[in-house]
């Protein structure tokens, strides 16, 4: 991922859908019927002007919004899959870690907070299913990715800027999946690593950035320790890890990145992993660039990692610079502040400026109101040329 002699701004990915979309993601998750074309037409005139808004932003490396993910950023991929089934989950299942994709630390810390949260945003229906591997995985969705790529390709084109399309990492893929079919987790997470491997490479030839997202790898700490030990977490997440670098074969580290966060919902995040216990295993990873958070209260002070962490030759950070998870807007020069602190403890060609996750979830959970989102996205791109000014001098930022 080549830089100019500037801060590029970049974000994670997801953005607020228009209310014309929901209605179809509504129906597609309700399993109702409705118009295909009519929501094909739909798609494609809503990234055309996601885009376009983005570029008018000033966002420079700009995504489809994940529009085109329909009902969630992760398990989109259950569409594109050959080799699984879908079933309630059980009730000794909803209480295993390692079988349901909800629970946690924080919510037995804060019950009576995510009662009230689930409620208003629908999370509990999509948490409430199990993945069963009972079969060979392969990859089934090349004719949605090929309408994806066809979109976003089509857009970014029309309004002159770089684009990115996120998908999903192996260990995010299927939490929680019980496998029938592998003799072991470490033959099935391959497996799935070969299937996703496809679509991160139809992304790269079709000439734009792929980025992997993987909120499951560090979120699942706060679900496993206690009872397990850090070290035994690590151990867990290391064949995740092991899987992803499979899946990135071939793939250019320069046309590629990597974005954890954990798990972008906008509540105490108390008992989340500290980065410095898990930058090991994010640096494992073979892309150019990572994605992390550093703009919320919880992480920001994690920036003071890289002053002992050396960054890889080569490598570059999209820091959280402006949150997802507040309605708060950021000042410009607070970001730019954020950006030169980084830049000068890693070098400021190696720093785009990003934000700390995705601003809707899925269609049903957006995080702020889309008018103070592209407040947040404004400033993101003028603390961007604000950094600029005072990193290389200011005719770089004009």
């Amino acid at each position: 991922m080549t830089t100019p002699n500037r801060i590029l701004a970049t974000h994670v990915g997801s953005l607020v859908r228009p209310p014309k979309l929901v209605e179809f993601f509504r129906a597609i998750e309700d399993d109702k019927p409705y118009d295909e074309a009519a929501y094909e037409t739909c798609l494609a005139k809503s990234v055309a002007e996601i885009v376009r808004q983005q570029a008018e932003a000033g966002i420079d490396i700009v995504s489809d919004g994940e529009f085109s993910k329909g009902v969630n950023w992760a398990f989109y991929i259950h569409k594109r899959l050959k080799g699984i089934s879908v079933r309630p989950v059980t009730a000794e299942e909803a209480r295993d870690p390692l079988a349901s994709m909800g629970g946690g630390q924080d919510r037995v810390a804060f019950p009576e907070f995510y009662a009230q949260y689930d409620q208003a945003s629908g999370l509990g229906k999509r948490l409430g299913r199990r993945i069963i591997v009972n079969g060979p995985l392969s990859y089934a969705g090349q004719s949605q990715i090929a309408r994806d790529l066809k979109n976003l390709k089509a857009a970014a084109a029309r309004s002159n800027v770089q684009a990115f399309l996120p998908v999903v990492a192996p260990a995010s893929a299927l939490p929680g999946a019980k496998n029938e079919h592998y003799p072991d987790e470490r033959s099935y997470l391959f497996a799935l690593a070969d299937a996703l491997h496809e679509e991160y490479k139809a992304i790269v030839d079709a000439g734009l950035y792929v980025q992997i997202d993987d909120a499951f790898l560090p979120y699942m700490y706060e679900r496993l320790v206690p009872p397990r030990t850090l070290a035994e977490y690590k151990s867990w997440a290391q064949v995740r890890i092991d899987a992803l670098n499979h899946a990135l074969r071939g793939i250019p580290e320069e046309r590629s990145r990597y974005h954890i966060c954990w798990g972008s919902w906008n509540g105490p995040h108390a008992f989340d992993v500290p980065l410095k216990d898990i930058v090991d295993l994010l640096l494992q990873v073979k892309v150019g660039a990572y994605s992390v958070e550093q703009a919320n209260p919880r992480h920001e002070h994690e920036w003071a990692v890289w002053q002992t962490v050396k960054l890889p030759p080569g490598k570059k950070l999209i820091p959280g610079v402006i949150s997802h998870a507040t309605n708060i807007v950021e000042h410009p020069e607070l970001v730019a502040q954020r950006l030169v602190r980084l830049a000068r403890i890693v070098g400021r060609e190696n720093v785009l400026g990003g934000t700390d996750c995705g601003f809707a979830q899925s269609p049903f959970a957006q995080r702020v109101h889309p008018s103070i989102m592209w407040a947040k996205l404004r400033s993101l791109s003028e603390g961007a040329r604000l950094a600029t000014a005072e990193l290389w001098g200011k005719h770089r930022a004009a």
